[in-house]
């Protein structure tokens, strides 16, 4: 057996296609423009990276897209007051603020100060709460493109037994949180394992559809798969260089062994990484939606 692959970068683009012409229709009908602002403070290089190719991607959709760079000595207050201003802003929809920040200013506290109607990322205690009880406007961006590699592929999630490697707030806690739901695209029966977990392979062994989001390269070897299992493989782990010079990058499972043990299997590059942007616009869309009160 050799597993299948599911190929982010496709299904990220039939999403986008999707979203382009939904926002399309949004402006035709409504004459509203799903409005993105992402905030940068500072220079990290993989900051500007990642807020480069979502600038890019919201202006290819039709979005109204506003980039706001702020120099590394920003205080807290400062950020907080531009937060406030793209809160009561009518144009913008969506708000991303990208982390890492400095370290003079809080996080937690700037997370807290986007407005949940605004928080395309799915990070604001309010919409973790709506997510938890089956209530959500926004899923946070990865593990919503999770779930939709699993849907848009055919994998049967209802009444499977999934296993989450990872208890992270930004992937491991809520993709478990959102497979378990008694909804369409969930339904399943949801083990979390995490480095206190005492016999890992135990419980990989038994799972269905098996997500590895540990941080480490060969977190999950062949011997710790089911037959048949369906892998998705969140991690991106960079092992030196390629021959031209280029980041050689890896994810959390022995992709070459596991793929001849798996039926699906997500490759790294190209897996779940393209599938988190397209799944930050389709939030960013939707805000606009219910704000044009429409959704």
């Amino acid at each position: 057996m050799t597993a299948k692959l599911i190929s982010g970068t496709e299904v990220a683009r039939q999403i986008r296609e999707e979203l382009t012409g939904e926002t399309a229709r949004l402006k035709e009908r409504c004459g509203v423009v799903p409005g993105l602002v992402t905030i940068l403070v500072g220079k990290n290089p993989a900051s500007m990276s990642y807020v480069a190719g979502k600038q890019k991607t919201a202006k290819e959709i039709g979005f109204h897209s506003v980039q706001e760079n702020l120099p590394e000595e920003t205080t807290e207050g400062e950020l907080l007051a531009l937060i406030e201003r793209c809160n009561r802003d009518e144009k913008i929809h969506g708000i991303l603020v990208q982390l890492p920040l400095p370290r003079q200013i809080d996080e937690t506290k700037v997370l807290y100060a986007i407005d949940p109607k605004k928080d395309v990322d799915g990070f604001h205690p309010v919409n973790v709460g709506k997510m938890v009880i089956g209530q959500a406007d926004y899923l946070p961006c990865t593990p919503a493109g999770i779930q939709q590699l699993l849907v848009r592929s055919g994998v049967k999630i209802d009444g499977a037994e999934v296993v989450v490697v990872g208890r992270s707030n930004i992937v491991g806690k809520p993709i478990a949180n959102i497979l378990l739901q008694k909804q369409p695209g969930a339904n399943a029966t949801v083990t979390i394992c995490h480095t206190g977990t005492r016999d890992m392979a135990l419980h990989t062994r038994r799972a269905d559809i098996l997500i590895v989001a540990a941080g480490r390269p060969n977190a999950v070897t062949a011997d710790m798969v089911k037959p048949g299992a369906v892998v998705i493989d969140v991690g991106v782990n960079r092992i030196g260089t390629t021959p031209e010079g280029k980041a050689k990058l890896v994810g959390d499972v022995d992709f070459e062994a596991v793929r001849q043990k798996a039926s699906f299997i997500t490759p790294v590059p190209g897996g779940v990484g393209p599938m988190t942007i397209t799944m930050l616009m389709a939030n960013t869309l939707k805000a606009a939606q219910i704000a044009a009160g429409v959704r």
